[in-house]
């Protein structure tokens, strides 16, 4: 199979300086350059799988008819406060 080329880029001297004062022994630019891009790639094939995943999962979670109100997540909330007053006003009156 025939290889392709990237197109090339331009970049200040003071980025490719950084990036070269990184190279590792016997590592070319066009090495480092490769990496990076595969890399980026696959980051970014993950990162949409998760989203594709995480949306998937909602519209499921909404088909089932999952989840609370907002009274009942409220009131949960309100209940954990005032357990958690309580303890507090408990440990001070030691």
């Amino acid at each position: 199979m025939r290889t392709a080329t990237f197109p090339p880029i331009r970049v200040k001297p003071q980025v490719r300086a950084e990036v070269v004062a990184v190279l590792r022994d016997g590592e070319s630019l066009t090495q480092f350059i490769e990496e990076a891009v595969v890399v980026a790639a696959a980051r970014r094939r993950v990162q949409a799988e998760f989203v594709a995943r995480g949306e998937a999962a909602i519209t499921q979670w909404k088909q089932a008819g999952g989840g609370h109100s907002v009274d009942e997540v409220m009131a949960d909330l309100q209940g954990r406060l005032e357990r958690a007053k309580k303890l507090a006003a408990k440990r001070g009156a030691k």
